[in-house]
């Protein structure tokens, strides 16, 4: 697992295209009127087609303690998405993963605040396959749960109370109807 991650994380600022514009701090950027910037969201599925859901640490500074897909972040100025979901498992979920795919590779959202933070990104969906356990990193994963995809959405879809995460619940509206395969 990745030791520790910079101190001073960089997002790269995007136009309504995806395309880069510019880089800021992330920690200072993320607030009320957060600017559009490039993420990437990522669902991982095991061999028997189960998913793996995380529930943020309650440390986060964004969306903390809810219920979201298995790892999203922010690719680094001039990353790869692959490389940046490859970062992120290992840094978050002591993790690794194949078969990378992009399923949504457009989505765009602006969540409402919670606790006085707006996310706003522009950020592809992916899904992936994993290769072994998760061994979380409890400053930014409490728990996970391997569960049947069906059961997660319906989960989150019913959510009336915050506690999955706005996008995830956003993005199972585009994927929901969707059959997600990895190979």
């Amino acid at each position: 697992m990745i030791e520790d991650m910079a101190e001073e994380e960089l997002i790269v600022l995007v136009n309504e295209k995806g395309e880069p514009t510019g880089t800021a701090e992330k920690l200072c950027t993320h607030h009320a009127d957060t600017p559009l910037h490039l993420g990437f969201s990522c669902y991982v599925f095991d061999a028997d087609g189960r998913f793996l859901a995380t529930r943020r640490s309650a440390t986060k500074a964004v969306w903390p303690g809810v219920w979201t897909n298995s790892v999203c972040g922010h690719p680094a100025p001039g990353e790869s998405f692959t490389a940046a979901i490859e970062r992120r498992l290992d840094y978050e979920l002591g993790m690794t993963a194949g078969s990378i795919e992009v399923v949504v590779p457009d989505y765009t959202y602006r969540t409402p605040p919670f606790r006085g933070i707006v996310e706003h990104e522009f950020c592809p969906v992916f899904v992936a396959r994993a290769e072994g356990e998760p061994r979380p990193n409890r400053a930014e994963v409490a728990t996970y749960r391997w569960m049947r995809w069906q059961d997660f959405v319906l989960a989150a879809l019913s959510d009336t109370a915050d506690e999955f995460s706005w996008w995830c619940k956003n993005q199972l509206s585009e994927l929901a109807g969707r059959p997600l395969s990895v190979h």
